[in-house]
């Protein structure tokens, strides 16, 4: 028991050296919503690795954060804005909003629009298809 809550402290320490890095990356802003002035915590992008690493982390909203991690929370109309969000320049943040618009196309239509109107890097696609949301 001791040794998974040091490994889970340890697993936490290494995520918030990470914070400032993310931080600057986002501007301060959840990567996938763009919205400031809320509180933002570390996601790290399934499958998780062993040791955390950087460009499989995002800054996310708390709120964000609630959904992504109960996907059948995801409201529809509330992630429209991926539509912008897709063309980042930031691979992680395009591999999540591919993932959650492909979640969203099993009964969005415009989802699936999208989807077919994008092209990302393979590479992109490729971690995209490593797990579901």
């Amino acid at each position: 028991m001791a040794r998974g809550y040091d490994s889970d402290r340890e697993r936490k320490h290494s995520l918030s050296l990470l914070g400032k890095d993310l931080a600057r990356r986002a501007k301060s802003r959840c990567e996938l919503t763009r919205v400031s002035g809320v509180p933002l915590v570390t996601y790290e992008i399934p499958p998780i690795p062993r040791e955390p690493d950087f460009d499989r982390c995002l800054l996310v909203s708390e709120h964000v954060l609630a959904q992504l991690e109960k996907p059948r929370a995801l409201v529809s109309g509330g992630w429209h804005h991926l539509k912008e969000v897709i063309w980042s320049d930031v691979p992680a943040v395009q591999t999540m909003a591919l993932r959650i618009l492909r979640h969203l196309a099993r009964s969005n239509p415009w989802a699936q629009n999208l989807i077919d109107e994008t092209y990302l890097d393979p590479e992109v696609t490729e971690r995209a298809d490593e797990a579901d949301l």
